[in-house]
């Protein structure tokens, strides 16, 4: 290579036109753009993005980069043109594109006439254009754009009991585990008063609507449980009568829309319960429970990973197997079924590594065909699943995928170093903001990924923010005190001030950040189930109805903000125990002031001058700000 060449490079934007240009070696059929197609939101939007490079005596010039999934090693390969090679790329909207030049097929080559890196490439930031194509599939610009998603999670039968008729007892469960009257006509209650609303939440989220046995069953604890949980089917086509009736179930959907609120279901496809008839008819749809002499049981017989799409979670929970093409349809046939009639907007998949990929392929080729191409405006039907894996961002971006997989997953990897650095304060904030510098990205920009900080199936965080952690190991399930000596709720200040911090993160932060019921009062509890307690609605000490405004003021914020839900985030400066960032979004900018520390601290990197703290209502002045003890402020410009 010629050390000429290096002076030789130009990366431009073209005027982006309707189409892609059509360049020798260009984006093949698998971009999917669809050409008739302009109206669509900014995630699936196409600008074509010109790359330039000046020719020698090259054989092969392609551009490689983050334009699409596999553009590191499917590269575009350029025309020349006279002494210029050219290719037009499209490439994601509004987000920035790290790149390189292959020079005959041997030599990687950055841009020197572009001075932004980024990770050793060249840097195209934040590529717009004032016209467009469009994915093929894409959701209506007018339809709700889940980056909005504020997440909240009602666990049903422990949220509100608005209807005693329907409430159910099983034989032989344990008082923790046993229904305790929650359903939906008590959610709907809710949303009629605005709960969800003055918490900046839109979007619900609803435990498995589906019916299940009225059989208790033995758990590895060594307890029985009902299927308060709803995660045990027996009937697919049924709905669970101890939450209410399909009219009940319809009208809390009406209601949600009705207060510009979406709705997910969760809905159970792993497995049946044993009692279900079409185990019963149809055992060749399951995997067999017998694995050469032992009972293949995921961790007692076989292995979680390696056989995790076969082995059954427990002895009464057949695996569906979904190779058997009839097994699939059968279950597919049911979600549409369900979405048919109940007019819900999404559905959490539970465990979706333990299932056959073929199953969400065909499922979500037919919600585009069946359910998205027939509303309108044409919406985004939201997939998101749920892949139990703190620690591989690239297993958990594998099932992501708009057009063919899933939405967006729980980013439990981000979950685990925010629960370290900002809850636990057991890494440093540096660790923290290096980690979020590539993920916020990672999954690519039509990933909506839900952020979060507490689910049902660990110990409530709220003891995680203790000045001593209950537990210290930031894995730990809680399910040491699930059933014996419950943890109480925390008698001082700290701990809501800690969490609140962790909200504050993931209501600044891209996705749809998650509440799980209960967290905004900091409820307390063990694991599961313990972690299932009824909600509070009255007696809140003072620390919990703090949290809760803190709550509902971030809910606030990240709705008045287009930069906190979809914007380019910057970090200004960190050290051990603070990190100040800004989050951009064309005019939108707001900084963001974290300190997880016990003493006050003045950080610093800020704009000079006058400063209003939104999250506060103060107003200070930078570039140096004081920032309390275990709090954060929301800037502005004033």
């Amino acid at each position: 290579m010629r050390a000429t060449l290096l002076l030789s490079l130009l990366l431009c934007c073209s005027a982006c036109g309707p189409t892609s240009s059509g360049v020798d070696g260009g984006p093949d059929a698998g971009d999917g753009l669809d050409a008739g197609t302009t109206d669509c939101g900014e995630p699936f939007r196409r600008c074509a993005l010109e790359f330039r490079f000046r020719a020698i005596d090259e054989t092969t010039v392609e551009v490689r980069g983050s334009f699409r999934d596999d553009g590191w090693t499917q590269g575009v390969r350029m025309a020349r043109d006279g002494d210029t090679w050219k290719a037009s790329v499209p490439v994601p909207y509004g987000a920035a594109v790290e790149y390189k030049f292959l020079v005959n097929n041997s030599v990687w080559v950055t841009d020197p006439a572009n001075p932004k890196t980024r990770n050793g490439n060249s840097l195209a930031s934040a590529v717009t254009c004032n016209a467009w194509t469009c994915q093929a599939g894409a959701p209506s610009a007018q339809a709700f754009d889940w980056r909005d998603a504020v997440l909240y999670f009602v666990f049903v039968d422990r949220f509100l009991d608005a209807d005693s008729s329907n409430n159910c007892t099983v034989p032989g469960a344990d008082a923790a585990g046993q229904y305790q009257g929650g359903d939906w006509k008590g959610v709907t209650r809710r949303i009629d008063e605005g709960y969800f609303n003055a918490l900046g939440v839109t979007a619900l989220w609803l435990t498995v609507p589906l019916d299940n046995p009225a059989v208790a069953g033995l758990g590895k604890d060594g307890r029985r449980s009902s299927g308060y949980h709803g995660y045990w089917p027996v009937d697919l086509s049924a709905l669970e009568s101890c939450f209410g009736t399909e009219a009940d179930l319809k009208a809390l959907v009406d209601a949600a829309h009705a207060k510009g609120l979406q709705v997910l279901f969760d809905f159970a496809m792993v497995h049946l319960h044993s009692s279900a008839p079409v185990f019963q008819e149809h055992p060749q749809w399951f995997w067999p429970l017998d694995n050469g002499g032992t009972s293949c049981v995921c961790g007692s017989g076989c292995d979680w990973n390696s056989q995790g799409e076969r082995c059954w979670f427990t002895d009464y929970l057949p695996h569906w197997n979904y190779t058997v093409a009839a097994a699939r349809e059968y279950s597919v046939d049911r979600a549409l079924a369900l979405v048919a009639k109940t007019g819900v907007d999404g559905f959490r998949l539970d465990a979706i590594k333990h299932v056959d990929g073929s199953w969400l392929l065909s499922l979500r080729r037919r919600l585009q065909d069946e359910v998205v191409a027939t509303r309108s405006p044409r919406p985004r039907f939201y997939l998101l699943g749920e892949t139990y894996d703190f620690g591989s961002r690239d297993y958990l971006k594998s099932f992501v995928d708009v057009a063919t997989k899933l939405d967006g997953q729980f980013d439990f990897p981000l979950r685990l170093e925010l629960l370290k650095a900002v809850v636990m304060r057991q890494s440093p904030m540096t660790g923290l903001a290096a980690f979020v510098e590539s993920n916020d990205a990672f999954y690519g920009p039509q990933a909506v990924m839900s952020t979060w900080i507490g689910n049902h199936d660990l110990g409530r965080v709220i003891h995680m923010a203790e000045d001593t952690p209950l537990w210290a190991d930031p894995y730990a399930d809680g399910q040491d005190r699930a059933w014996v000596n419950p943890p109480a709720l925390p008698g001082y200040r700290r701990p809501f001030e800690r969490l609140a911090n962790a909200f504050v993160f993931l209501f600044t932060s891209p996705g749809a950040p998650l509440l799980y019921y209960g967290d905004e009062v900091g409820l307390p509890g063990a694991g599961d189930p313990d972690n299932r307690r009824a909600m509070a609605w009255t007696g809140l000490s003072a620390d919990q109805q703090w949290l809760k405004g803190r709550v509902a003021k971030l809910g606030q914020l990240r709705q008045a903000h287009p930069a906190l839900r979809h914007g380019q985030r910057a970090t200004l400066s960190v050290t051990g125990d603070t990190w100040v960032y800004s989050m951009t979004k064309g005019p939108d900018v707001v900084y963001v002031a974290l300190n997880r520390g016990d003493a006050d601290a003045t950080v610093t990197g800020l704009p000079t001058g006058a400063l209003r703290d939104e999250y506060s209502d103060a107003s200070v002045s930078g570039p140096a700000v004081l920032v309390p003890a275990r709090s954060a402020r929301i800037l502005v410009a004033p």
